[in-house]
């Protein structure tokens, strides 16, 4: 189990309260997820840079040193408790590819017993990059494969071909490891982002959200369309108050380039996912 973080604005924001100072902040997290942490932050360039430690981030001076240093219009961060894959660099989020980054909380059931059939399912030039030993990397470029079937990934995608292959991901992995032998479902909340879409998905662990002061008192979510100036996406509030939302469990949440919110279910992004033809390698540009 880990912590995620997302956070989009309409324009470059510092995020050291969110990651240091808040009342329950990644910070304080990781004193329970304490196998390492990673910050991906996104400004003028359209590759992120990305930092990542395996110290407990309440105890490593560098992930104080990032937090502070970060001021971005797309920030995604990730404290580590691990479950499958040594405590090591390679296998800390967020993972990345070319502009995407991605970061998992949750464990795929039984992932020893079925990585060999989700790695099948991975595009061989795509599964090629993959560096470390953990579920969530396989589930990373899983997800790479499902978009690279139906868009040039090195350019931009609309939001909900993003969400469909989020969604597809976590229907194809599900269907592999949730059988009845097995009846803890296979968590997987998912957050992925190009700088400009963030998308991020619900799965047997609990996931917030905040959208500023404009919907600070409703309590639920905004319909689909609403122009929003900023969106943060959270495993645990980060303290108190109203402003922050649960997204439902088999939800699909996220923003696109313009920051509109959008809100999908699973099944309805899902449908009836069977793998699709591979993609030539034209496909994968960074």
């Amino acid at each position: 189990m880990c912590r995620l973080f997302g956070f989009r604005s309409s324009v470059p924001s510092a995020v050291h309260h969110s990651l240091v100072t808040q009342k329950n902040s990644l910070l304080i997290q990781s004193r329970e997820h304490k196998d390492g942490w990673g910050i991906a932050a996104y400004s003028a360039a359209p590759m992120p840079l990305v930092a990542h430690g395996v110290a407990p981030a309440h105890s490593d001076p560098d992930f104080q040193r990032v937090s502070n240093g970060v001021s971005a219009h797309t920030v995604v961060a990730h404290i580590r408790l691990a479950s499958v894959g040594a405590v090591e660099l390679r296998n800390s989020h967020p993972f990345n590819h070319g502009r995407w980054t991605f970061v998992h909380n949750g464990t795929v059931r039984d992932f020893s017993r079925h990585h060999a059939s989700i790695e099948a399912l991975i595009c061989p030039t795509l599964r090629a990059g993959i560096q470390g030993t953990t579920d969530s990397e396989r589930c990373f470029y899983l997800f790479l494969t499902r978009l690279a079937a139906r868009h040039p990934i090195g350019q931009p995608v609309p939001v909900e071909g993003v969400a469909r292959a989020l969604a597809e991901t976590m229907s194809l992995v599900s269907a592999i490891t949730d059988t009845t032998e097995t009846p803890q479902r296979s968590a997987m909340n998912f957050l992925v982002t190009d700088g400009e879409v963030m998308v991020a998905s619900r799965r047997n662990r609990t996931l917030f959200v905040s959208l500023g002061d404009a919907f600070s008192a409703t309590g639920t979510l905004p319909t689909s369309g609403t122009k929003l100036e900023q969106l943060i996406v959270s495993s645990e509030a980060l303290c108190g108050g109203p402003h922050w939302t649960p997204v439902a469990e088999e939800d699909v949440i996220g923003v696109d380039a313009s920051l509109v919110f959008h809100h999908w279910r699973v099944p309805e992004l899902a449908g009836d996912a069977v793998p699709p033809p591979t993609p030539g390698p034209t496909r994968h540009a960074a």
